[in-house]
């Protein structure tokens, strides 16, 4: 099957997190594990933004042009406190519109550590299952990005905003974490301008993966350099591939990348 290729998409059940690839779901990549892949890329890469073919993918997937340009790839995606959407600013203000001016939680996940990070009100759990996370909570909801950000950069004196990625795929996990007790400790560090957004629910979700065996040292294939190969497929973990052979390749990192897979 020939894809060009896009972040993994996810269903979580308690039982096992479902991935499939392909813009309507095409492959159930489930149904590939403990079978072996021919895994190829087919040379070409075309911008997720305009679409034109692009020699270099910059940002996941972007086009130079695109990548300086786009709002998708703007600064305050990595930089959420300075999102300007609820001033009516930014690269695209009917974008930034629809997709910062709006609901967003921050909270905690282990995926290695305890760590800290941000999402839209729509995208959980599915943010903590592209990072590979065990389990996670909601800390905080506020109306717009930028307060968001403001949290989260208070938050990062005292957790990560990383995720280890050698560590989850090992899955060297800390399993004994209280986050819910972490949580309103938290709420002490914040100032009381934003303590205020404290979030009332405690739930934690917990993730489990479609995982066969999971690598005791982990090597990353760099499908620029090996852009053909054949392994076992012996789980999927975060948006990453893992082989029997401890190799592992992170899809969304090829993101606009046209490719195929059999087996």
């Amino acid at each position: 099957m020939n894809f060009h290729v896009q972040k993994m998409k996810t269903e979580y059940t308690e039982e096992e997190i479902q991935y499939y690839l392909g813009p309507n779901k095409e492959l159930h990549v489930n149904d590939l594990i403990g079978s072996t892949i021919e895994f190829g890329f087919q040379g070409t890469i075309n911008c997720i933004s305009c679409g034109k073919i692009t020699k270099k993918s910059f940002g996941q997937g972007f086009c130079y042009s695109c990548f300086m340009s786009a709002p998708e790839a703007a600064e305050c995606i990595i930089r959420p406190e300075l999102c300007r959407a609820h001033l009516g600013e930014g690269r695209d203000v009917e974008w930034e519109q629809k997709h910062h001016n709006r609901e967003h939680f921050v909270y905690l996940a282990v995926s290695s550590a305890v760590k800290v990070g941000i999402t839209n009100g729509r995208n959980l759990p599915y943010r903590w299952i592209d990072q590979g996370a065990t389990y996670g909570i909601k800390v905080a909801k506020v109306p717009y990005r930028q307060l968001a950000g403001e949290i989260e950069v208070a938050l990062k004196e005292h957790f990560t905003d990383r995720t280890n990625w050698q560590r989850m795929l090992k899955n060297e996990v800390l399993e004994e974490e209280d986050l819910e007790e972490i949580k309103w400790e938290l709420e002490g560090l914040l100032p009381g301008d934003l303590a205020q957004f404290m979030d009332e629910d405690d739930d934690i979700t917990t993730m489990n993966y479609p995982v066969i065996k999971y690598p005791t040292k982990v090597k990353s294939i760099n499908l620029d350099k090996d852009p053909y190969f054949t392994k076992k497929l012996v789980g999927v973990k975060g948006q990453y591939f893992i082989f029997d052979d401890e190799t592992v390749i992170n899809i969304r990192k090829y993101t606009g990348y046209n490719i195929y897979i059999n087996h």
